[in-house]
């Protein structure tokens, strides 16, 4: 089972430059028409991925999709269109479409292009595109074999919900009528394994999974390791209690901490607090975490998952640093957002790039010893968070904790709280990093919530 050598056999039905030619020319489309400023954005995705489940296959599915979109403006009027055609006639016919929207759409003082902000990035070249070599009868005897592997493992392994071996490549193109033009190629890679446990003393069943991903397939665990992780994982959930409704500290898995400071993130981007939808409005300069916390980005990292030269609308993206000592910092905005709130753009158009929070504990051993006595939380259910009110309810599995050490699975809670409180009740951030998420972040231990199981 080792990963192939990697070798450039999968390609984009256009190149760069042809791809940069096609967007200027569209851009001369639209001002030919008659709008007075454009952006166009183009996307070339090419892949395959592999399922398999008890040593057959279940799907192969192979990918090539191309599309093109434009949004016009006409003054402050705007419309939109897209297409998977690239032909002459097909993009004036987009071009067209998207000048009719905007002749008829309301005027909004808040639309158009970004407003020119000059940044240096330090890198041109962020090393994201790694296409990795590997035939699909490669990636399905590969899969068999990490499927095969891992149910020999342990006798408790009953069934598997199977094997998914995936490989995309990535081509982005961005421009506008103001002059900007930016490219990105990238690709990534994932394996992932599923599987399901059982007793023989006890009927119950239990799953859980495993999996890996990174732009570079060198960079993905093996998959012995995956095959050997799953086994664990899922097996360590057999024989699962129910606990007596309590408040105790809870330790949130380096899993879960990208949605738990995702969720902070949604409260102080643009979109929520503009439509005033979010519980932490004028929150700048406000202590919202400990101070030993520090939130920022860091885009332009090597083989980041996150990584990004420009965000969604061209503008350059930035190390922001959102929290800094606990305190906020800075909203997350993109140029529509910010203007909104009488702002500057924080290039955060599409979201935020290699979120960051600094470790201040040490691995999960560390993490578990502070936690003491209290709910180590590995899975999460439902949506259950209200960025309005800021009240968190989550279904939830996980182990119980005393002195520092695992006792027994948890199953049939639920975990509440209120975010704010969560936030600045954080007693530490584990070193613990999930390399399969471009939050980079380790485990999370909040000082107590309210887990209800039994009442």
């Amino acid at each position: 089972m080792k990963t192939l050598p990697q070798n450039n056999l999968i390609v984009t039905s256009k190149s760069t430059d042809e791809l940069q030619t096609m967007l200027l020319d569209i851009i001369k489309r639209a001002k030919k028409k008659g709008a007075s400023d454009a952006v166009v954005g183009v996307s070339l995705d090419s892949g395959f991925s592999v399922d398999v489940r008890m040593g057959e296959v279940e799907t192969i599915a192979f990918s090539e999709d191309n599309s093109v979109g434009i949004t016009v403006y006409i003054g402050k009027a705007k419309g939109s269109a897209s297409s998977s055609d690239t032909s002459p006639a097909a993009l004036d016919d987009m071009v067209a479409a998207a000048y009719e929207i905007a002749k008829v759409s309301a005027s909004d003082p808040c639309f158009g292009l970004p407003d020119p902000e000059p940044h240096s990035v330090p890198y041109d070249d962020l090393d994201l595109l790694h296409p990795w070599g590997i035939t699909p009868e490669s990636a399905i005897e590969q899969a068999i074999q990490c499927e095969a592997h891992a149910r020999a493992l342990d006798k408790r392994i009953v069934n598997s919900d199977g094997v998914n071996l995936a490989t995309y490549q990535f081509n982005l193109g961005h421009a506008d009528s103001q002059g900007f033009l930016g490219m990105m190629e990238s690709s990534r890679h994932a394996v992932s394994c599923s599987l399901v446990a059982k007793n023989e003393s006890s009927a119950n069943m239990q799953r859980d999974y495993e999996y890996t991903t990174a732009r570079n397939a060198l960079d993905m665990m093996s998959l012995e390791a995956v095959a050997a992780s799953a086994v664990e994982r899922t097996v360590s959930r057999l024989d699962a209690q129910k606990i007596a409704t309590q408040k105790v500290p809870v330790l949130f898995s380096s899993r879960l901490s990208s949605g738990f400071f995702g969720s902070f993130i949604g409260a102080i981007s643009g979109s929520n607090l503009y439509r005033k939808n979010s519980f932490l409005l004028d929150s700048i300069g406000q202590q919202l975490l400990p101070e030993t916390i520090k939130i920022y980005e860091q885009p332009w990292l090597k083989r980041g998952l996150g990584s990004a030269l420009f965000d969604g609308e061209g503008v350059t993206t930035r190390p922001n640093v959102i929290v800094q000592n606990g305190v906020l910092q800075q909203y997350v905005l993109n140029s529509y957002t910010a203007r909104k709130m009488g702002l500057k753009t924080t290039a955060n158009q599409g979201g935020v790039f290699n979120l960051t929070v600094d470790a201040t504990g040490g691995d999960l051993a560390a993490m578990l010893k502070m936690l003491d006595r209290g709910l180590y939380v590995t899975e999460l259910m439902g949506q259950g968070v209200n960025v309005l009110t800021g009240h968190y309810s989550r279904g939830a599995f996980g182990f119980w904790v005393e002195n520092g050490q695992i006792q027994f699975p948890v199953e049939e809670i639920t975990i509440a709280g209120n975010l704010k409180d969560m936030l600045r009740n954080i007693v530490a951030v584990g070193s613990d990093l999930n390399p399969n998420s471009s939050t980079r972040c380790g485990s999370v231990l909040v000082a107590e919530m309210m887990v209800a199981g039994n009442s």
